[in-house]
């Protein structure tokens, strides 16, 4: 099926490109979260009109995500997790429990936007993860992860 896309998407494209995919990638995800849209003659010509329009939300939605991540960058937030006496901690600190503590400090971000590259924290210690505000702008954030004793 060719689309026509409404906005940046990873491995796929830029804003206004017609590219081809597979049925179901479009009709389940991406036609439904408003990222693009069938690329018919009348889709065409009326992302067209509107084309300027969308380019200027786009960039005021990346300039968004750049000042957030000026802020946001290098901030380091504490969490207290029960553990053993070896440092492994009983359960394990997730994106969901990141994003609750960085809400707290003052940078309100979504838990998808959270990426663990080794999944889970589930030792005491320092681990430095990455924020994505955007596509393309993404941040490292420093964990501490702190032993509380039962």
């Amino acid at each position: 099926m060719q689309i026509i896309l409404l906005d940046k998407v990873v491995n796929l494209g830029n804003l206004g490109e017609i590219v081809k995919v597979k049925d179901g990638y479009a009709r389940n995800f991406l036609i439904p979260s408003g990222r693009a849209r069938r690329a018919t003659a009348s889709a065409k010509a009326e992302f067209e009109a509107k084309r300027a329009e969308l380019e200027k939300a786009a960039a005021a939605k990346l300039a968004e995500a750049q000042a957030q991540g000026e802020k946001l960058g290098g901030t380091t937030i504490k969490l207290t997790q029960k553990s053993g006496v070896d440092g492994r901690l009983f359960g394990s600190v997730t994106n969901h429990d990141i994003a609750e503590e960085l809400a707290k400090a003052g940078y309100p971000v979504l838990k998808s936007q959270i990426r663990l590259p080794n999944g889970p924290l589930k030792m005491v210690g320092d681990s430095t993860i990455s924020v994505a505000l955007h596509t393309d702008v993404v941040v490292e954030v420093n964990v501490s992860v702190y032993g509380e004793t039962a």
